[in-house]
């Protein structure tokens, strides 16, 4: 009998859990990263999604915090297990999808392990959905390695992240370059991933041996051969670059309408000498192979507000706003929904279509808790009115971070140079962050110099590479060659969003200025400051000395309102005027210097520079007066305590008294 039930109970447990796996993340942040006592608490983080038409038990209907029961732990598989606490692996709903047919969500769980020990967690079961080469059915195996150890700089360490959506659409006979995005709190440390292996104890982690201290060698990743990617090609010839994470690859035609998973782990090293990792962190998800269609063969695509892999800097508790904007590769076609892969508490709203510019507008809402602090990653595809999918695209929340902003320009002490009327050979520009900010890590983020007459593009860098931005500390300077602004012209300068980015995580970014009164500077007009005098005098000649002008190169050097220094030869010049006056006229004879083509120096006074010029010599007289009357005092008040004293001194006083007496005794008669 209780043979009979139990045969029952797992022909059920095998009937639920049938082809419906679509891949998942594990990864884990220490709470404090400062050590303090023998343990500390990390905080594990689990996403996994499902078919979402195979069985209730996953199935997400809504996303009203409801929960995709699946049954299985959170189990640790090799390693210091001992005191690993019971975590489940079921999954509070965040995203899902009808058409695609998936559910997705996630969770949080806080454990505290003793520092210097280390372990393999994992989520073992089965089955994955059918794949290409037919691997329905078969075990999957998604493992972290976690190591709690006390990094060499004193630091406990923080796994790496990463983000996707469950199932990706492939067009097939194209090549794809596939970037699956990265990060990890800890700056510096050098991310590389690599394909899940399978191990020695393929098909099954629980028969480990144990005679390994090195447990990422002997734990079976990727649960079976149908989702290793070697030796059995789960992607027929990808190819993986580790140091940016992107898969290259080509889907034959003859696979259209198949699934290829996807098995990565996600490895972070201390330096670029190390070869033993600190964390492994899994990320499996499915390539499903599409047919163009044959009336539009061009994909939408995802166009901002955002470019895609942006990091986001977000305060806790504060609102997020963010628009995905969309647009059909046709005319012919319209976006119906986007796909997603979201955190916790993040809504979207209904999709909204611009006409005019034919794009498709998706807002999203969240207000991150304090359990969120760190990299939490959105990813989203648009889907088209043919059945096409967009590339995903994906940006990180750094949840707890601020992004870097770049200081508004103002004329007296301001955080940016040069501003006002500048020379036309001006090469050198800067500007000030609120923090230390860094190079942008995507190229394509450009600064524009723009000319105001036009509203043209006169120049642009490419920050994320060109050697004319150096960044250093809060400030970034732009060194313009080979160019020289025409003379009289306004010109503002625009930037990029992300032209700054800050230090922590994967570096939040600044916003994208477009204002074009934000940054804003003039170009000196030589002919308009030419001037001609005339003399009605009597009939003399005189002799006048000019100003001096400067005949050198611009000085590196800038005033507190943008002219340059120079550095000048003084050049004296003679101009000679002659009147003659005769009977009924008078005549007037004008000698100017002649001119040149360099500019003449400017002398710009304002009252900040009256004030600092004048602070010292009046501190000094104020010093040298208050000297003086001290003097005079000190002088004064000795002579009067010395009248006083020869006046009343009693001793005096009866001297004189006997000097008189004896003088008239002296005197005669």
């Amino acid at each position: 009998m209780k043979s009979t039930l139990f045969i029952l109970l797992l022909c059920c447990f095998i009937f639920i859990d049938a082809s419906h796996f679509r891949g998942g993340i594990i990864s884990w942040r220490a709470l404090n990263t400062t050590p303090s006592g023998p343990t500390a608490q990390f905080l594990i983080y689990q996403r996994y999604s499902w078919r979402k038409s195979a069985n209730a038990a996953t199935n997400c209907p809504t996303l009203a915090g409801l929960m995709a029961v699946t049954g299985s732990p959170l189990a640790c598989w090799y390693g210091t297990c001992s005191g690993w606490p019971a975590i489940t692996t079921d999954i509070y709903c965040t995203d899902y999808d009808a058409v695609i047919d998936y559910s997705s969500g996630e969770r949080y769980d806080t454990v505290t392990l003793t520092l210097g020990t280390s372990r393999s967690v994992g989520f073992y079961n089965f089955a994955w959905l059918a794949l290409a080469f037919n691997y329905g059915q078969g075990y999957w195996s998604v493992m972290n390695l976690l190591y709690a150890y006390v990094r060499p700089d004193g630091k406990i360490n923080t796994s790496p992240v990463t983000t996707t959506l469950p199932v990706i659409y492939k067009t097939v006979s194209v090549q794809h370059v596939h970037v699956v995005q990265m990060a990890d709190a800890d700056a510096g440390d050098v991310l590389v991933c690599r394909w899940a292996t399978g191990g020695i104890s393929a098909g099954n982690p629980a028969t480990v041996s144990a005679a390994s201290s090195n447990p990422v060698q002997y734990i079976d990743e990727c649960g079976s051969a149908g989702v290793c990617q070697t030796p059995t090609q789960a992607i027929p010839g990808a190819v993986l670059f580790g140091s940016n994470c992107t898969i290259v690859f080509t889907l034959a035609a003859s696979e259209t309408g198949q699934y290829f998973a996807v098995a990565l782990q996600i490895e972070d090293f201390y330096s670029s000498s190390a070869t033993t990792p600190m964390s492994s962190v899994p990320i499996q998800f499915l390539f499903y192979a599409v047919a163009a269609p044959g009336s539009c063969s061009v994909r939408p695509v995802i166009i901002g507000l955002r470019p895609n892999r942006a990091c986001i800097g977000q305060p806790i508790n504060s609102t997020v706003s963010e628009s995905v904007v969309a647009q059909p590769g046709c005319i012919t076609a319209g976006i119906i929904r986007f796909t997603t892969s979201s955190p916790t508490g993040l809504t979207m709203s209904a999709i909204t279509h611009d006409s005019t510019a034919n794009t498709y507008t998706m807002i999203l809402s969240w207000v991150p808790t304090a359990q969120q602090t760190g990299p939490q990653g959105f990813c989203a595809a648009a889907i088209d009115t043919l059945n096409q999918q967009s590339d995903q695209w994906c940006i990180t929340f750094v949840v707890g971070a601020d992004s870097p902003d770049l200081n508004r320009p103002v004329i007296v002490q301001g955080s940016a140079s040069p501003l006002g009327t500048v020379f036309a050979n001006q090469s050198l520009f800067s500007i000030q962050a609120s923090k230390t900010v860094n190079r942008p890590s995507l190229n394509g983020t450009n600064i524009y110099f723009n000319d105001a007459a036009t509203n043209s593009t006169v120049i642009q860098y490419d920050a994320g590479w060109s050697p004319n931005i150096l960044y250093s500390g809060n400030t970034i300077t732009i060194l313009v060659t080979n160019y020289i602004w025409t003379y009289g012209h306004t010109y503002y300068i625009t930037m990029d969003e992300g032209f700054s980015s800050g230090t922590e995580f994967c570096g939040p970014e600044s916003i994208k200025i477009t204002d074009p009164f934000f940054w804003r500077f003039n170009i000196w007009d030589p002919g308009l400051s030419s001037t001609t005098s005339t003399t009605t005098a009597a009939p003399t000649t005189h002799t006048v000395t000019s100003r001096p002008v400067s005949t050198s190169t611009v000085n590196t050097l800038l005033t507190t309102t943008g002219i340059q220094v120079t550095t000048t030869i003084m050049i004296a010049t003679t101009t000679t005027t002659t009147a003659s006056t005769v009977t009924t006229s008078t005549t007037t004879t004008t000698t100017t210097s002649p001119t040149t083509s360099t500019p003449t120096e400017i002398s710009v006074f304002t009252p900040k520079d009256f004030e600092d010029i004048c602070r010292n010599p009046v501190a000094v007289f104020n010093a040298i007066g208050h000297l003086a009357m001290l003097l005079v005092h000190i002088i004064s008040m000795f002579a009067f305590y010395t009248y006083l004293a020869k006046t009343f001194n009693p001793n005096i006083t009866a001297q004189r008294v006997r000097y008189e007496q004896r003088l008239r005794r002296l005197a005669p008669g």
